[in-house]
């Protein structure tokens, strides 16, 4: 049984990570402030379970820790503002969160003892994919650049590429072991709103038509959120992993947008009217890992189908919905 901090622990990745780990008998603490995690039932059943503590804190402050034992084994920083809508509306509050969380915690950690998993982006190939710096499929050793420092949407890949660096450089100088995961388009319950596989779906169970479809030739690689536990919990007891940057995601099922929302329109019953307008700027017209290093170091494969995938997030939304009374 290992000891074990989740920073966004009710978050997205962050929810199903810890129902994994508390299904293996771990002894769990989970941060987390709800400004973007969900204080819901899935949370509070979780928080109930045995060996799991909860803690309610803003990890921008720099003793939001404080108060916390520091004799970890495993420790993963998922803790981050994301998504498009939040990184347009407030580009400085990403950098601000996101730096000040990490910064925190690596000045909180002790030297060393125990393993660190920082959670990065997909985002940060964008620009040098861009200015034709690096192929997709994309490999984890390609350079990275900001193809415009100034502009909204680089901002989350600025505050990860920036944490990537203050993960690598703190592990370095004082010993301690680390595994840096890339995650690309990760879905599946619970993720809220401002996501591609989710805004189709709820556009869906509100019978939108005609139904806006942005970017519709664009091409997309999506992986489970099952597979992305799968893939962070083998990166964190492969000994091989540690001090690596590694590729998470699923590069069996590279998919067009369009043929996405025919997934969600055929599960919701629903034949709208389609209108293609464009993707929004800055949105990359191919993202797909190339996962090469994960299967050498981990054996994983991607085993959830995204037909199956994307019925069961589906299914979960449209529950919401109704839930929420809006269905009515």
């Amino acid at each position: 049984m290992a000891r074990v901090l989740v920073l966004g622990g009710a978050g997205f990745i962050g929810y199903h990570l810890a129902a994994r780990l508390a299904d293996e008998g771990h002894a769990l603490t989970l941060v987390d402030d709800f400004s973007r995690g969900r204080a819901d039932a899935a949370v509070a059943a979780l928080r109930e379970r045995p060996g799991v503590r909860f803690v309610e804190a803003d990890l921008t402050a720099p003793d939001a820790l404080a108060a916390l034992p520091r004799e970890w084994d495993q420790v993963f920083m998922l803790a981050a503002v994301v998504g498009v809508r939040n990184v347009e509306r407030d580009p400085a509050r990403v950098l601000r969160t996101n730096t000040l969380a990490l910064q925190h915690l690596l000045d909180w950690l002790p030297a060393a003892g125990e393993t660190l998993f920082f959670a990065s982006t997909s985002e940060v190939y964008a620009g040098s994919v861009a200015l034709g710096l690096a192929a997709v499929p994309t490999a984890e050793d390609v350079p990275l650049a900001i193809a415009a420092a100034g502009a909204p949407r680089t901002a989350y890949a600025i505050s990860k590429i920036l944490g990537e660096a203050a993960v690598s450089h703190a592990g370095r100088a004082r010993g301690l072991r680390w595994v840096i995961a890339r995650y690309h388009n990760v879905y599946g319950p619970r993720m809220g709103a401002d996501h591609v596989i989710p805004e189709l779906a709820l556009r869906a169970v509100r019978r939108e038509d005609p139904f806006r479809l942005y970017g519709a030739g664009q091409r997309r690689a999506f992986c489970h959120v099952t597979d992305a536990v799968e893939a962070t919990v083998r990166l964190m007891t492969t000994e091989g992993a540690w001090g690596r940057v590694v590729n998470v995601g699923n590069d069996t099922e590279e998919t067009v947008i369009e043929d996405l929302a025919t997934l969600v329109l055929r599960r919701a019953d629903h034949r709208p009217a389609i209108e293609r307008v464009p993707a929004p700027a800055g949105s990359p017209a191919r993202r797909c890992p190339d996962l090469g290093r994960l299967r050498a170091l981990t054996g994983f494969s991607p085993k959830v189908p995204l037909e199956a995938g994307v019925g069961e997030t589906f299914d979960w939304y449209r529950a919401w919905w109704e839930q929420q009374g809006r269905g009515r």
